[in-house]
């Protein structure tokens, strides 16, 4: 559990680093590509013995890191156009209900535990990240030639932690998740560098001191928060359905307090209601598991 709890703190600083990207105009794509070596940076020489690093290739995990370490950086992408076209409450319900897609393949695919309770909370869940995402009192609204963008971000974000239980599961070693998830951000960071490349023969690239800093201290959060996540799934008593659904569910509640709080964002009442409906789907599915 402690493992759980200290990946939704990581994610949860993750939300304030990126809401003082918009205070400070730090260009998030840049800051993004600093973060992922930074990540990788610190699982290299932070939780990895020895610094031969040539073997990592042949794992036999390495192939599933490259298609997250792309992923990652596929979903950024396409959180940015669902944002331009349909807004930010677009992509947070998008980002959170992704939930679902891990969820039933746990119970389905490794025929995980299921119950009244469980049912019940996950089911709560859903309906909490929805409540908790809408900025209006309206709900949201998507044209119809942009509702693929949210679907791409939706799936995307599924078999993002989708993969991530299979490798676990399957591949990577206790003393291999280090590696595992630095390689995940390598991956990621060498195509934002290829895209950087890219905007610099176009005249489009002006790095600042700024985004670095901003990938600095992104970075260290993320790492953390894949690292954790993954060691979460790793212990003993919990079933990766209920793990995912805690995890999301508790980095929507920590993450509207800490706006409450820092930064003072007022909430409509369907906010209000998510957020007590976050806290019993936690209360209900932590006791499905004992």
């Amino acid at each position: 559990m402690i493992y759980l709890l200290l990946s939704v703190l990581s994610s949860t600083i993750i939300f304030v680093v990126f809401r003082l990207y918009k205070k400070y105009d730090v260009n998030t794509l840049q800051a993004i590509i600093v973060n992922y070596f930074i990540a990788c940076t610190v699982g290299f020489f932070g939780y990895i013995d020895g610094s031969d690093f040539t073997h990592v290739p042949k794992e036999s995990w390495f192939p599933g890191a490259l298609m997250l370490g792309f992923l990652f950086i596929a979903v950024f992408n396409l959180a940015a156009i669902t944002t331009q076209k349909s807004g930010l409450s677009v992509v947070a319900v998008a980002t959170k209900m992704s939930v679902a897609i891990p969820v039933l393949c746990g119970i389905f695919l490794y025929n995980e535990s299921t119950g009244i309770l469980k049912i019940l909370g996950i089911l709560l869940a859903l309906a909490a990240v929805y409540l908790t995402s809408i900025k209006s009192k309206e709900g949201i609204s998507i044209k119809s030639k942009n509702l693929i963008f949210p679907l791409l971000v939706f799936l995307g974000s599924g078999i993002i932690d989708t993969s991530l239980k299979y490798l676990e599961t399957s591949y990577v070693s206790k003393t291999d998740v280090g590696l595992f998830s630095s390689s995940i951000f390598a991956t990621a960071g060498t195509i934002g560098i290829i895209i950087l490349i890219v905007q610099a023969f176009m005249g489009k690239l002006r790095i600042t001191g700024k985004n670095i800093l901003g990938g600095i201290a992104l970075g260290i959060p993320n790492y953390y928060s894949i690292y954790f996540l993954v060691m979460a799934l790793r212990s003993e008593g919990f079933d990766s359905s209920t793990i995912f659904t805690m995890n999301h569910v508790a980095i929507v509640t920590f993450s509207t307090l800490v706006g409450i709080v820092l930064f003072k964002e007022k909430l409509i009442r369907k906010n209000w209601i998510g957020l007590g409906l976050a806290i019993l789907s936690i209360i209900l599915v932590a006791n499905s598991a004992i």
